[in-house]
This record gives structure tokens, sequence and C-alpha cells, in this order.
């Protein structure tokens, strides 16, 4: 464990936090996408399969445990409590063009040819292009929420974060987990578009237009 980690789960818990609060309060759901969250919750349940088998830390058990309980309300917030608000017209992103190449690649490049490293893998690579739909939806609908982008801020700074966990980690302990360092700066590139538009839009009091990243 080191700052960069801490901090970077901390942002993480927050970003969750910020679109869990913002549900409740409005009792809407608008400008959510449903599929990125229901992405988020495959993550999160492939990844942490091992609750069951291993136990590294209090700290450990218990922020999976949060990860996975956040994931799932806010996926039935949306598609259940609050379905009505759930604009699905413009939440039109096809995810099978991320499943089955995330599948594909999980099978093909992974650590060890067993169900629970291929499940991680999965996560790893599929974490990496969740947000697509959340960015596809906010194009095509032409603007964000602030609230909304509060959201994706944190989740960008989460993985600006751990890239300087792997760094940190690589310098200080010579750990190098290059499965998981390439997926974060896949993913961390389609947020700086957006890291652009929220600094000099969102910062201002606007609402934010965002192009489609490439």
């Amino acid at each position: 464990m080191n700052i960069f980690r801490i901090v970077g789960d901390v942002s993480h818990l927050l970003a969750m936090i910020i679109l869990l609060m913002k549900m409740w309060k409005t009792k809407s759901c608008a400008g959510i996408s449903g599929k990125s969250q229901l992405l988020f919750a495959l993550v999160f349940t492939t990844r942490y399969l091992d609750l069951f088998t291993m136990f590294l830390s209090i700290y450990n058990t218990v922020m999976k445990v949060i990860f996975l309980i956040c994931a799932y309300v806010t996926v039935y917030l949306i598609y259940m409590r609050l379905r009505k608000t759930y604009d699905s017209e413009n939440d039109t992103f096809r995810l099978e063009f991320l499943l089955v190449p995330v599948i594909g690649l999980s099978f093909l490049e992974n650590y060890k040819f067993t169900p629970l490293e291929i499940l991680w893998t999965f996560s790893i690579y599929l974490e990496s292009v969740a947000i697509l739909p959340q960015l596809f939806m906010i194009t095509k609908t032409g603007e964000a929420e602030t609230i909304t982008t509060h959201y994706l801020f944190f989740l960008g700074l989460y993985r600006l974060l751990y890239l300087a966990n792997w760094i940190w980690r690589y310098y200080t302990e010579n750990f190098y987990d290059q499965i998981a360092v390439v997926s974060g700066v896949v993913q961390t590139i389609f947020y700086f578009d957006f890291f652009y538009c929220y600094v000099t839009k969102v910062l201002r009091g606007k609402k934010m237009s965002l192009p489609m990243p490439v």
C-alpha cells in the first residue's frame, strides 16, 4: 500500500458515491448510462471472486464489498426503482462491441489459464473500456450535468493515481503488472478529452459537451 493507491481507492469510491447521491436526491438517473454501470458491476463481480478464496487484509476485503454493493445498488436504481427516468433512447452503445473482443483477449493474454485468473484478466480488460457507453451517451446528447461530470472526473483521477501507484511500485518494489498497467493506460487515454472539457467548462459553471474520445 502507498499513498497513490489509497487516494486512488478513495477517488474511485467517491465517484460511485457521487453518482448514487445524484440519483437518490433527484430521484432520477437521467444522463447516466445504465450500460456502463452494468459493465462496472460485471467488472467487480469477476474481479472479486477471490473474496471466497483469499484474504489479504481487512481494508482489501471491506473495499471490495463496498464496491460490489455500490455497483449493484446503482444498477438496481437505474433499471428498477428509477427506470422511468432512464434515458434508454440515448444509451445505445452496443455492448457486444466491447464484450466479444475483451472475452477473446482474456483467453489469449493472461498470466495463468485457470478460471479465476481468466475472469480476473477479463475484469481488467473490461474496466479499461467500460466507461465508453457513458462517454458515447454524453456525445450523443451533446451535454452532461455537472454532477455527472464530477463522477467522471473522479473516475479519471482514480486511474491517474493508479498509474502513479504502479510507477511507485516499480521503483520501490520492482513490481510490474503488464496487463494492469497497459489496460490502465488505455483507460486513462479515454479520459483525456473529458479532462480538457471539464477544466475549461465545468469549472466555469457551464454544462459540458464532450467530443467522442479517440
